[in-house]
């Protein structure tokens, strides 16, 4: 594991890696107490092209980070210094990266405030750490579409909140809503904000819907711009590519319930897929809203296509836009 310690008297010390062990820490830090915590996920993988490690988009991944951090009153940190440790920890455990199609070395940076102090206040003592672990492909045998249950009670995130931010408390609270869905017979949950019902996440993961209006087809998704989507890598990465390819519009507002029956009831919802770093995408085949249920084509064209075109970048068969695939 690699830990490196702040202390608002002493800045950043000296990072270190060393063997996977358990944490230190006072029973009154203030991570343990006011969820002054934040992490990241990412992965590294092997490419048998060159025989390289290789990350994907680290700089997302710590600009985001960094973000998280500073919400949190916690210091920031240089991400191109970060991004070389993570290189040197992923060097240090390169024999626990598996090789073979959908295996990769998880990558789990976390930042907690460390500081003894019981009252509500900004941490003067930091820890940030990465653990990792090897992961096998997320669909070992074939895509499997799951189902979501719209859930109209309870809100992953609102405006103003910090529904945009890897922090903590966006996702113990979601675990007995995801139990209940679960127990209803649905994979995950479809998240919905404000009166019309619109549609945020799925899971923890972004959404995204494909439709077709009159002879072009939409990808469309949630925007950033309300603050309460996270900014995913998968997320910004689909857009990006989407937006380079033809045939293909991309649309970023809040999809609406409603429009999705409807647009399903009229035959123009083609495809919808959650995506994160995880599944990379998660088609998306059921959406129980408001006991009705709107049935999906699993796995479509663009959905095989963005699976196909990612997982070409992360392995290196792809060489993908300039600065997505980082050699370790």
């Amino acid at each position: 594991m690699l830990t490196i310690d702040w202390t608002r008297e002493g800045g950043w010390g000296i990072p270190v890696i060393e063997e996977f062990g358990d944490l230190a820490i006072s029973p009154a830090a203030t991570g343990l107490h006011y969820g002054i915590q934040c992490f990241e996920g990412m992965k590294c993988y092997f490419s048998p092209s060159d025989d390289s490690l290789r990350l994907f988009r680290p700089d997302l991944n710590m600009a985001r980070m960094n973000s998280s951090m500073q919400r949190l009153a916690m210091p920031g940190f240089d991400g191109g210094e970060m991004i070389e440790l993570l290189k040197k920890f992923c060097e240090v455990e390169k024999e626990w990266v598996p090789k073979g199609a959908g295996y990769s070395l998880y990558l789990r940076p976390t930042a907690i405030g460390t500081h003894p102090f019981l009252g509500v206040d900004v941490s003067d003592h930091v820890k940030l750490f990465v653990i990792a672990s090897p992961v096998g492909p997320y669909y070992p045998t074939g895509f499997k579409p799951v189902s979501l249950f719209a859930d109209s009670t309870n809100k992953r995130a609102w405006p103003g909140g910090v529904g945009s931010f890897k922090v903590g408390g966006n996702y113990g609270p979601t675990i007995l809503p995801a139990k209940e869905a679960m127990e209803k017979g649905f994979n995950q949950i479809l998240w919905m904000f404000g009166d019309d019902d619109e549609v945020t996440e799925c899971g923890a993961m972004n959404l995204f819907f494909v439709v077709q209006e009159g002879d072009k087809k939409v990808l469309w998704t949630a925007p950033l711009s309300r603050g309460d989507i996270l900014p995913g890598v998968t997320r910004k990465s689909i857009i990006d590519l989407c937006e380079s390819w033809d045939g293909i519009e991309v649309r970023e507002s809040f999809p609406k319930m409603p429009e999705i029956k409807k647009a399903s009831q009229e035959g123009r919802l083609l495809e919808a897929f959650g995506a994160g770093t995880a599944a990379v995408v998660s088609p998306i085949e059921r959406i129980n809203y408001n006991g009705y249920d709107i049935n999906i084509p699993a796995t479509g064209e663009l959905t095989s296509k963005v699976w196909d075109e990612l997982n070409g970048i992360y392995y290196g068969d792809i060489e993908g836009p300039e600065g997505w695939s980082v050699r370790v």
